[in-house]
C-alpha cells in the first residue's frame, strides 16, 4: 500500500472513530476570508487602547475597547441598516447592564451582586427568545451586568456606560463607513451569488454533485431574499434606483433557478454555452451600485428584438432557460418577502428565563467563592454559552473550552515576550482580527482571539495576571452548569425542533405540488420559494441537531430521508410545471 493511500486509510479510520455529533460540533464553516471584518476587529480593539495610553486614561480605553470588541463579534454580512440596528441594540443594552452592575458593585455587598446577576439573567432569558435582534440585546445586557459587577470602573457613575456605548458606536462607524461608497453592496453580492450558484449547478448537471449544487443554489437564493426583504416595498421595486434594479435582478434569479432546477432533473451534462448563461444574465441585469444617485435601470434599454440565447432550446428546461435569457424578470411582480415566523410561546420565554437566571446565579456564587469580587469570568461565560438560538449548546461549550485553553497557551507566550503596553496594543490588534475572522469560521477560533484580548485588557487594568490560567477551570465550570441545566430540562430540544422543521417542509412541498400547476407565475414562484426555503431550514435544523449528543441516533436518518424525498418531489413538480404541465 502506498504512503498516500495508507494516510487516507488512517484518516478514514480516525473519522470513523469520532462520533458524528462530535465531528459536526468541531467542523468549521466554509467561507472566504473576511478581510474587512478582520480590519474592523483590529481597529475596534486597538485604537481605544492607544487613545487611552496617549491621554493617560488606560482604563477608559479598555472599556471603550470592550464595547468595540462585543460589537465586532456580533457583526455580519447583512445590509447596513440591519447591522446598524444590531450594533445599536447591543451597545444600548450593554451600557444599561454595565450601569446596573457597577451600581451594585459600588453600593451593595455579595448578596446584592448575586441578586442583580440573577435578575439580569432572568431578563436576558426573557428577552432573548424574541428574535435575532432581541437575542443580541438580551445577551449583552447580561454581559454588561457581569462586567459591571466584576471590574471597578473609575470615575462618575455615568462614565463607564458611556465609554462602553462609545466603543460600540466606534465599531458601528467602522462597519457602516463603506455605506458612503458601496451602499447596497451586501444585497448586490448576495444576488450575484445566486447567479454564480446557478452556473455551478448547471456545470454539475448529470453528475453525482448535482444534488449538493442545487442545495447551495437554494441557500444562495434564500440569502438574497432575506437581504432584499427590507427593501421589498413597491416604491423601491418600481423605481429606477440601485435597489429597484437589484429587486428586478432578484426576480430574474427566481426564474433562472426554476429553469436550472428543471435542467438538473433532466439529468444530462450541459454544453459550455448553456453553463455560462447565468454569467451573461448577471452582466445584463445586476446593476452597479452607486451611493447617492440612481443606478441604471437593471433591465436596461429595451432592445428592438429580444436577444437570442447562445444555445439550441430543444428540451423543456432549455426552453425555460431561453425564456429567462430573453426577458429576465420582466413578467414577474414577485417581491422578496421575508419568511414568516411565529413568535415565542410564553412557556418558552419563562423556561429559558428561569434556566438562564438560575445558571447565572449559580455561576456568581461559585465565582465569589473562587475569586471574590473579581469573579466576572464565570457568569460572563454562562452568558456567552447559553444561547440555544445560536447553535447546539454542547458544541458551543466544547469549542469555548478548546478556544480558552488555546488562548491561555498563547497568553503564556505573549506574557513571556511582551511587557510594554504599546506593544500589547499591537497584540490586541492582531487578535482582534483573529476574533473577528473566527466569528465567520469557528467559535473556538473566535474564543481563542477573545482570550488573548482579555489578557491585554487585564494588563491595562492592572489586575492580577495570575488569574488568567484559572479561567480555563472557570470556563469548564460554566460549561458544566449550562450543559447540566440544558440536558436535564430539555435534552431533546434540537431533535424536537428538527422534527417540527421537517413537518413544515413536508407541508410546504405538498402545497406546492397541489397548487403549482394551476397557479399564476407569481403564485407558482412564491409556492416554490416557500417549499425550498422550508426544506433548507429542515436541512439546517437536522445538521444542528446532529451536533448534539442524542439518545435516538436512528431517528435522524429517517428524518433525512424524508427531507431528501421532499426535495426530489419539489424538483419533479418544478420540472413538470416548466414542461407545461397543467391539471
Amino acid at each position: 500500500m502506498s504512503e498516500p493511500t495508507a494516510l487516507r486509510a488512517r484518516a478514514g479510520t480516525l473519522r470513523g472513530a469520532v462520533p458524528g455529533w462530535l465531528g459536526r460540533s468541531l467542523r468549521a464553516a466554509r467561507a472566504p476570508f473576511p478581510r474587512a471584518a478582520a480590519v474592523r476587529g483590529a481597529l475596534a480593539v486597538s485604537v481605544p487602547l492607544m487613545v487611552g495610553l496617549l491621554t493617560g486614561h488606560p482604563v477608559a480605553g479598555v472599556v471603550v475597547g470592550l464595547g468595540g470588541l462585543w460589537a465586532v463579534g456580533q457583526d455580519s454580512a447583512a445590509p447596513y441598516k440591519a447591522r446598524a440596528l444590531r450594533i445599536a441594540a447591543l451597545g444600548g443594552s450593554a451600557a444599561v447592564g454595565l450601569l446596573a452592575g457597577a451600581t451594585a458593585l459600588r453600593y451593595g455587598d455579595a448578596v446584592v451582586i448575586a441578586a442583580l446577576l440573577a435578575v439580569a439573567g432572568l431578563v436576558s432569558g426573557w428577552v432573548s427568545v424574541g428574535g435575532p435582534l432581541a437575542s443580541v440585546a438580551g445577551m449583552h445586557l447580561l454581559l454588561g451586568a457581569t462586567v459591571g459587577t466584576g471590574i471597578p470602573v473609575p470615575g462618575p457613575w455615568w462614565a463607564g456606560p458611556l465609554e462602553l456605548l462609545g466603543g460600540a458606536l466606534f465599531a458601528l462607524t467602522l462597519t457602516c463607513l463603506p455605506w458612503l461608497w458601496r451602499r447596497h453592496s451586501p444585497e448586490r453580492e448576495a444576488v450575484i451569488a445566486v447567479f454564480d450558484a446557478a452556473e455551478r449547478a448547471l456545470s454539475r448537471a448529470g453528475t453525482s454533485g448535482a444534488t449538493e449544487a442545487r442545495a447551495r443554489m437554494t441557500l444562495a437564493l434564500n440569502t438574497a431574499q432575506d437581504l432584499l426583504a427590507v427593501h421589498s416595498s413597491r416604491k423601491h421595486a418600481e423605481r429606477p434606483t440601485s435597489i429597484g434594479g437589484l429587486i428586478t435582478a432578484f426576480r430574474a434569479s427566481v426564474q433562472l433557478v426554476e429553469a436550472v432546477t428543471a435542467l438538473m432533473v433532466e439529468g444530462r451534462p450541459l454544453p459550455p454555452a448553456v453553463v455560462r448563461v447565468p454569467s451573461l444574465l448577471a452582466a445584463r441585469v445586476v446593476p452597479p451600485v452607486r451611493a447617492g444617485r440612481p443606478a441604471p435601470d437593471a433591465s436596461g434599454p429595451v432592445p428592438d428584438r429580444e436577444p437570442e440565447p447562445p444555445f439550441t432550446a430543444d428540451t423543456p428546461g432549455l426552453r425555460a432557460l431561453a425564456e429567462v435569457y430573453r426577458a429576465p424578470g420582466r413578467s414577474l411582480t414577485l417581491l422578496p418577502d421575508p419568511p414568516a415566523y411565529a413568535g415565542p410561546r410564553l412557556a418558552d420565554r419563562l423556561r429559558f428565563a428561569l434556566l438562564l437566571g438560575g445558571c447565572t446565579l449559580a455561576a456568581a456564587v461559585v465565582a465569589y467563592l473562587l475569586h471574590g469580587p473579581r469573579g466576572y469570568w464565570l457568569p460572563m461565560t454562562v452568558a456567552f454559552l447559553y444561547k440555544p438560538d445560536l447553535g447546539p449548546v454542547f458544541g458551543r461549550a466544547l469549542n469555548r473550552c478548546l478556544g480558552t485553553v488555546a488562548g491561555v497557551g498563547m497568553v503564556a507566550v505573549v506574557a513571556w515576550l511582551v511587557t510594554d503596553q504599546w506593544a500589547l496594543t499591537l497584540v490586541a490588534a492582531v487578535f482582534g482580527a483573529v476574533m473577528a475572522a473566527g466569528v465567520r469560521y469557528h467559535y473556538a477560533l473566535s474564543t481563542f482571539g477573545l482570550t488573548v484580548i482579555v489578557f491585554v485588557f487585564i494588563d491595562f487594568l492592572g489586575d492580577d495576571r495570575q488569574l488568567l490560567p484559572s479561567r480555563v477551570l472557570e470556563t469548564v465550570i460554566a460549561a458544566a452548569l449550562v450543559l447540566t441545566a440544558h440536558f436535564l430540562t430539555r435534552p431533546d430540544s434540537w431533535r424536537v425542533r428538527a422534527e417540527l422543521r421537517v413537518a413544515a417542509a413536508d407541508r410546504a412541498w405538498r402545497r406546492y405540488d397541489r397548487r403549482a400547476p394551476a397557479a399564476s407565475p407569481d403564485e407558482r414562484h412564491q409556492l416554490r420559494r416557500t417549499a425550498y426555503r422550508r426544506l433548507a431550514e429542515a436541512r439546517q435544523a437536522l445538521d444542528t441537531a446532529g451536533a448534539e449528543p442524542h439518545r435516538d441516533p436512528d431517528r435522524f436518518p429517517v428524518l433525512e430521508r424524508r427531507v431528501a424525498r421532499a426535495e426530489q418531489g419539489c424538483d419533479a413538480i418544478t420540472a413538470y410545471v416548466v414542461a407545461g404541465g397543467r391539471r
